[in-house]
């Protein structure tokens, strides 16, 4: 039985952190593209390389948060324009264990404390597809495939 994680430090994330995001991002990469070698998915890989990272966090209109529990990263994630989930990853060895859904929460709060928000989107891998159901995402349209990748378009909708 999996032990309860400790309740992780959260705190916006910075371009320095870049490496870090990046480092967590290619060991997840075989859950994210068609083929687990990343054959056709060139252009997506791009954009999850550190020049890429780097350039978000330093986009006024990205709004990158991590985690830590005892000092080691414990995941990311970030919206996009406050209300589209842009990136959300969890090291291998916490998934399933809650941490995707304490990442959510702390940056939908933070979206909704910024306000305007009506609704939230993701584009979710097949592999995440069921905890954004059961985070309360619904599917708007078919699993689409390409450029390497296939994800499902989600919405969810939100009144104050």
């Amino acid at each position: 039985m999996m032990t309860t994680l400790p309740e992780p430090t959260l705190r916006p994330a910075l371009v320095a952190d870049a490496p870090a995001i990046v480092a967590l991002i290619d060991d997840l990469m075989p859950f994210l593209t068609l083929h687990p070698d990343g054959a056709g998915a060139e252009k997506f890989i791009e954009h999850c390389r550190q020049p890429a990272i780097e350039n978000y966090l330093s986009l006024p209109n990205y709004a990158y948060q991590l985690a830590h529990i005892d000092g080691a990263l414990a995941g990311v994630v970030a919206m996009r324009d406050n209300t589209h989930l842009f990136h959300m990853f969890v090291p291998r060895a916490l998934h399933r264990r809650g941490m995707a859904r304490r990442l959510w929460q702390a940056a939908r709060d933070a979206s909704l404390a910024r306000g305007g928000v009506t609704a939230f989107t993701v584009n979710s891998s097949a592999y995440a597809l069921p905890l954004y159901e059961s985070l309360g995402f619904v599917a708007t349209g078919p699993k689409v495939e390409t450029g390497g990748i296939a994800f499902v378009p989600m919405r969810m909708e939100w009144t104050a």
